[in-house]
């Protein structure tokens, strides 16, 4: 094999299929008349990513996913050209070279096994990710609490995650009618949606699930979606609705969670027309904050987890946001006054006040 690629975007595919493989992974390099494709795979993950490239002699190896990575990040130069020399995969500079061993080959993974099922708007998925991912456990002895659910049924997909603790649900448009229900690691989910560009292709297969974009394949085994659900948290006893500016809102909460105890929870007092935070701590006083709102239905006064209620008005930036508050320790509901491409739901569960 002998092939000249540009550093930047040879950097780029090797790192996001490192970050994607496990730890002392090995990635596949395949030049050819269509560039070279960069690939890699354990027992559950598949990825095949594209980079332009100039082959000057097909061919194929594999070599250490990690210090290939680390080597190309460090590179000040615009191409970089990859040759096999004997037993080692050299990468060749004007002013310098680095070798890498040359392991065993080994099969790719079964991302060929996918069928395409539907496709998607790969920005509006990707801010969907964004959100509803962030609410997913990152280490948890129940594995469902660290995927996002996917969900097609005609024209619509939707998103869920949850820590026990909050939940977020977001709809989007498919752009081809399907069908799927399949919960996926959320940490994978994010950073292949980070790779994808322009419409993203959802597949399906035998116990598997993959994301596909021009220059782009990541096929994945799915865990049991069947519990993650946000028909399972009771949400028709709403008797309090609170709306006000989410970046107001979320200001307040920085200042105010200040002042928290250690376990940062704070009050949200509901008035007749406004809303008032307040938080105290033994050792570094004590803080209130009053924000005007529209308020509809019964003064309250739910507690939150500082982090928790911040992590939530961070996905309504810059909109209006609607808090609709049950009675006793049932979840908040957080919606846009006016959703966009993406309509998001974000349940919060209250906190015993201190």
């Amino acid at each position: 094999m002998d092939v000249t690629a540009p550093a930047h975007r040879l950097s780029a595919a090797v790192s996001a299929a490192s970050r994607l493989l496990p730890a002392r992974a090995r990635l596949w390099l395949r030049a050819d008349s269509g560039g070279l494709t960069v690939a890699g795979s354990d027992a559950d993950l598949a990825v095949r990513l594209r980079c332009p490239a100039t082959s000057h002699t097909d061919g194929s190896v594999a070599v250490p996913a990690a210090p290939l990575a680390e080597t190309l990040k460090m590179l000040d130069t615009e191409l970089v050209r990859l040759v096999v020399e004997g037993s080692r995969l050299a990468l060749r500079l004007d002013n310098a070279r680095f070798a890498l061993p040359l392991l065993a080959a080994e099969a790719e993974g079964p991302a060929g096994e996918l069928a395409r099922v539907s496709e998607v708007d790969g920005s509006a998925f990707a801010s969907a990710l964004r959100i509803v991912a962030g609410t997913a456990a990152k280490d948890d002895p129940l594995p469902l609490f660290t995927g996002v659910r996917l969900q097609a049924d005609g024209d619509r997909l939707t998103l869920t995650a949850s820590d026990r603790y909050r939940m977020a649900v977001a709809r989007l448009s498919l752009r081809a009618s399907g069908s799927l229900d399949v919960l996926v690691p959320a940490v994978l989910l994010t950073e292949a949606a980070r790779q994808a560009r322009g419409v993203v292709g959802l597949h399906l297969g035998p116990g598997r699930f993959g994301l596909s974009w021009e220059g782009g394949l990541v096929g994945t085994a799915v865990l049991d979606a069947g519990f993650l659900s946000e028909d399972s948290i009771p949400s028709g006893a709403v008797d309090t609705t609170v709306s006000l500016d989410a970046d107001a809102l979320a200001a307040a909460v920085r200042r105010v969670g200040v002042y928290a105890e250690d376990r940062r929870v704070l009050t949200l007092e509901v008035g007749d027309a406004h809303v008032r935070l307040a938080s105290a701590r033994q050792d570094t006083g004590e803080a209130e904050e009053t924000l005007k709102a529209d308020v509809l239905g019964g003064r309250t006064s739910p507690s939150f987890q500082a982090r928790y209620l911040l992590d939530a008005l961070q996905a309504f930036a810059g909109e209006r946001v609607v808090l609709s508050i049950q009675p006793g320790m049932r979840a908040c509901l957080l919606r846009a006054v006016e959703p966009g491409e993406v309509t998001l739901t974000y349940y919060l569960m209250p906190m015993l006040p201190r």
